[in-house]
């Protein structure tokens, strides 16, 4: 497998955004160095001298301090960042990307970026540990192709070995784009290999290693900064004579936040699909209970019928007690089906299973709940209950997963290698505790799996893989090569340096990324704790620490090693561009905890608070005021004190804020269905308002799944799909169909030019002089509070020329490459738009470009969407899309019985939608209706398109007997993004092409706006 890559925009956006910190600096090749003793200087190649290497060229003189602040407070502003009031070092520019979003990716395609525009090309990445650094340098390798592919070079890159000096002089001789990666402790400890590079070396022809690489005026990337930059670390830093600072985390401490230029924290990137849905499965020992009868519920099981419950006992066999789990219905008797065991003689029989609070009670008033175990508990039984739910999770995310061709892995982490494996007295290897508890839970699980399912495709896929096979250590190995504990590189943090075991990890990535089970069985991983921050493999889904005792392991290091989005068979990322908006019904990690559900889910909420604690915590008008905003034809508006003050008093007219400034239900109710409003004086700029509204931090805004409360699994009704009413819908819309784009370059020219000139408003740059004298100081202490200079008079000017003389813009080649238009088509534009608006280009370039690229690919997709047209497949969809994959929901919650529904139960997406299909349900006139599954969907230019609803009225009830509906709670056209209103037109172009207007598609918001149209 070879993993694939995509352009995403946030990434994109955070390259750009130190790019565009030193717009106006020339595209400059690299300088020439030559030695002359202790210093250098730089000459050109011709001379006859003793040749050094290249540097990157240094800042021009024309981009002044106060210049590079004005810049870096617009990308504030339009990143929603409170803007820096000085320059925090020459330069040092901080990013904030969350773990699992492509962080490494990011600063490298920031440094071609870099490269292209400017010319630089020296870089060094200082990571804090091995760990890193092997993911680092594994993410250089496995990109290479990628980044090639668009910038048309390579990088070469390296990790810095004191016995490898060959590198350095290869790293500055060579004049292509270089990269060293360092671990902090190469240069700062003080060990011999640390001050080597400090050292004059003989096999260096008496250099040191450390001048070679400052005199190549790099560009440092300080990956995590919190863990390398100590006060040694800072001074040592300063020796490498950096051109610039770029540091990269995702928690970067407080006070060592350097002019952010671009933000992608935890809760936008929740809020974007770009990391899995967290969901967590608590196990609560309840020994509090005043029984010693050992009683797990695993969990409850809703159907039609009765519900039942599956919980685990104690069972007297003839070879002893062991336990055993059955699925028990209202009436089991725990005694006699126990082998008459003493301890549940005294009532233990099931007088009560309730799917609303997921609970059991016995005749003798025990109640238990899902994930409650009570009576005799130990350590071992616990860590065997979060063994067999890590598997039950596991096999339940893989069947689901299993016809996407995703491999599903989960992850345990354990503090001793000996509770996995160990060595007999011949030093064969033999299976610690956990190992067996795994393959006994394992072998159960899969022999009642078969009886429940029969045999499938996946069914023979879990059956070539035996329960040892399956199973496999990443541990550090000895030289005898037996796993052995890791050696703690940081006792507090508890974690490692060992080379080999993220050897291990590294180079078997792809490999356990294989559903071959002959060539890659292994989708059980159990791994040292030591080597959390080494994991990162991106279809993990179950994470399981296995612990003795409470650790201090914060839960958001154990959560990042699963939250990268997954990939299937052929390395493709499972994200928006192929999922849609439905990420998270894939990428789900389950974290298997040890501790409750509430407990768990508390203390990695208040983790994540403490991370985005410089997010405003409450609505004011403050909030508003000064923010940079953009309507829907891409106008940009600076909200003002009056403005501001608007919209918070909305918010509180809607109900959307209550008396302190904190979101209420009714906010995140109308979200979902699509009913905001806001002011309006604002309403063109409606989604950049609630962009504005979700950036502060809410406790509900990341909601944590409770991994147990899917309580209802929704069986297809196999009679309604039988019916003829049904047949005849499906048979309407299950034909597949295939776009052409046809549209008239004139034509998009002609519109283009009009956009322009109406639409384009490039802002002028300027400058601001200010002037003061220094005033008499008294004292020491009023120097320091009100300091000695008193601005007297400030200025603005225009730029003249803001075109510097030394920068030559390709404004051509730059829209060519934004808007993929030809060469012809985009000289056709610039030559046809008023000569006002083109002379705005030399008050602002960088903003002319980025606009005008923006205005002529909104009429480059108008342009698409109405000239597309569908032609009918022979391929159809079969009706399996209704059982793969299974779906699940909570009764009560996002679940609901349903009477015609092609499904006995319904889950629906908001309350909108529970309305419709309560509607539905209940009207005469309908036979059937489905909520169409993910499975259905249309392909269209801007993405695939699932359409929600499939109906069939009885004949004769209504006009036409076929429907397809959008449910949306705005009805409004002004109000649906471009690409929503995109979707929806060409989902009418595919309904018209497949079914020859026998079927009707459209959008409503009610079932009697449904009825209004088909009665027409």
């Amino acid at each position: 497998m070879k993993l694939q890559f995509k352009h995403q925009k946030f990434q994109a956006d955070a390259a750009k955004a130190v790019v565009d910190v030193f717009a106006g600096q020339p595209y400059l090749t690299p300088s020439y160095m030559m030695d002359r003793g202790t210093g250098y200087i730089q000459q050109s190649l011709t001379e006859d001298n003793d040749f050094t290497g290249f540097s990157n060229q240094i800042i021009v003189k024309e981009l002044s301090d106060e210049l590079i602040l004005s810049r870096i407070k617009k990308i504030q502003r339009d990143n929603q960042i409170l803007p820096s009031d000085k320059l925090e070092g020459r330069y040092n520019l901080t990013i904030e990307m969350e773990t699992g979003v492509g962080k490494t990716y990011t600063y490298i395609k920031t440094m071609y970026e870099l490269n292209k525009h400017y010319g630089w090309s020296k870089f060094i990445i200082v990571v804090p540990s091995i760990a890193i650094r092997e993911g680092v340098y594994k993410t250089f390798q496995v990109t290479q192709d990628h980044f090639a592919e668009e910038y048309g070079k390579k990088i070469r890159f390296f990790i810095y070995n004191s016995a490898q000096l060959t590198e350095i002089d290869r790293f500055a001789s060579d004049s292509s784009i270089n990269v060293m990666i360092i671990n902090s402790q190469a240069f700062n400890a003080k060990g011999k290999d640390a001050r080597r590079i400090y050292m004059k070396l003989d096999e260096f022809r008496s250099r040191r290693p450390i001048d070679i690489i400052a005199k190549t005026n790099p560009i440092l990337i300080i990956d995590e900064p919190q863990s390398v930059e100590g006060k040694q670390t800072k001074e040592s830093l300063k020796q490498f004579n950096p051109l610039m600072t770029l540091r990269y985390s995702a928690t970067h401490k407080s006070d060592s936040i350097y002019n952010m230029v671009y933000r992608l924290d935890a809760l936008e990137a929740y809020n974007k699909y770009l990391v899995k849905k967290i969901a967590v499965k608590g196990i609560t020992e309840s020994g509090s209970t005043a029984t010693e009868s050992y009683v797990y519920l695993e969990g409850i099981n809703l159907s039609k019928s009765a519900p039942t419950a599956t919980i685990q006992f104690d069972y007297k066999g003839a070879k002893g007690i062991r336990k055993i789990t059955r699925v028990v219905s209202e009436g089991y008797n725990l005694y006699d089906n126990s082998g008459q065991m003493e301890e549940y003689k005294d009532g233990f029989v099931v007088s009560r299973i309730d799917g609303r609070d997921d609970s059991v009670e016995f005749i003798n008033g025990v109640k238990v709940y899902a994930g409650d175990v009570i009576g005799k508990v130990n350590e071992d039984q616990l860590r065997r209950i979060q063994i067999r739910e890590t598997i039950l999770s596991h096999i339940e995310r893989e069947r689901d997963l299993f016809y996407k061709g995703i491999k599903v892995l989960s992850l345990f982490f354990i503090d001793e290698v000996a509770k996995y494996k160990h060595y007999d007295a011949s030093g064969l290897p033999i299976n610690g505790i956990y190992a067996d508890m795994f393959e006994e839970e394992y072998k159960d699980i899969i022999d009642n799996l078969q009886i429940k399912f029969g045999e499938d495709e996946y069914i023979k896929y879990i059956n070539a893989i035996s329960e040892s096979s399956t199973h496999a250590g990443y541990f550090s190995i000895d030289k005898k090569g037996k796993m052995v504990d890791s050696k703690l590189k940081d006792k507090k943090e508890k974690t490692s340096d060992d080379v080999d075991a993220f050897d291990l990890i590294m180079k078997n990535k792809e490999l356990l990324l294989d559903r071959d089970p002959k060539k890659s069985p292994v989708r059980f991983i159990f791994s040292h704790s030591a080597l959390r921050e080494g994991w990162d493999n991106p279809n993990v889904f179950q994470i399981c620490t296995l612990k003795q005792s409470s650790s201090d392991v914060r839960k958001r290091q154990e959560v990042g090693r699963g939250l990268r989005l997954c990939v299937n068979q052929d390395g493709e990322r499972m994200d928006t561009n192929v999922l849609g908006n439905d990420v998270h019904n894939v990428n789900v990690l389950t974290i298997i905890a040890s501790e409750s559900y509430d407990s768990f889910a508390k203390g990695l909420q208040a983790e994540i608070a403490e991370a985005v604690a410089d997010r405003p915590k409450s609505i004011t008008p403050e909030l508003f005021i000064g923010k940079v905003i953009k309507d829907i034809h891409n106008n940009e508006q600076v909200i003002d004190d009056q403005i501001g003050r608007a919209i918070h008093y909305d918010l509180i007219v809607n109900g959307y804020i209550d008396k302190t400034g904190a979101l209420t239900d009714k906010y995140y109710d109308d979200k979902s269905n699509g009913l905001i409003q806001v002011a309006d004086e604002v309403s063109d700029s409606k989604d950049a308002v609630i962009g504005i509204i979700d950036s502060i931090y809410d406790s509900k805004s990341i909601q944590f799944e409770n991994a147990r409360s899917n309580n209802v699994e929704l069986q297809l009704d196999e009679d309604k799909v039988s019916m003829p009413e049904f047949k005849a819908l499906w048979n309407k819309i299950n034909s597949k169909s295939v776009y052409v784009v046809d549209f008239d370059t004139d034509e998009l020219v002609r519109n283009a030019i009009s956009a322009l000139d109406s639409k384009l408003r490039v802002s002028k740059i300027f400058y601001k002089v200010e002037s003061g004298t220094m005033k008499q100081i008294k004292s020491k202490e009023a120097l320091e509070t009100s300091g000695s200079f008193v601005k007297e008079a400030a200025s603005t000017y225009g730029s003249k020329n803001a075109v510097s003389s030394n920068v030559k813009y390709d404004l051509v080649g730059k829209l060519v490459d934004e808007t993929g238009l030809t060469r012809k088509a985009i000289i056709q534009i610039l030559q046809g738009i008023e000569s006002a608006v083109f002379n705005q280009f030399k008050d602002n370039p960088e903003e002319f470009i980025i606009k005008a690229a923006s205005l002529i690919n909104d009429e480059k997709a108008t342009a698409i969407i109405e000239h597309i047209t569908y032609d009918v497949l022979d391929e159809k969809y079969d009706t399996n899309v209704f059982t793969d994959p299974t779906i699940k929901g909570r009764l009560g919650t996002n679940a609901m019985k349903a009477n015609k529904h092609l499904y006995d139960h319904i889950v629906y997406d908001s309350t909108n939608e529970k309305n419709f299909a309560s509607e539905l349900d209940i009207n005469s006139d309908v036979a059937v209706y489905v909520k169409l599954p993910d499975g259905f969907y249309i392909s269209t230019p801007v993405g695939r398109y699932n359409p929600d609803w499939a109906i069939a009225f009885y004949e004769g009830s209504v006009k036409h007997i076929y429907f397809v509906a959008e449910t949306k709670g705005s009805m409004n056209s002004m109000q649906l993004r471009l690409i929503e209103e995109s979707k929806l037109h060409c989902a009418r172009e595919h309904f018209k092409a497949i079914s020859k207007g026998d079927v009707v598609y459209d959008v409503v918001d009610s079932y009697k706006s449904l009825l209004d149209i088909v009665t027409k």
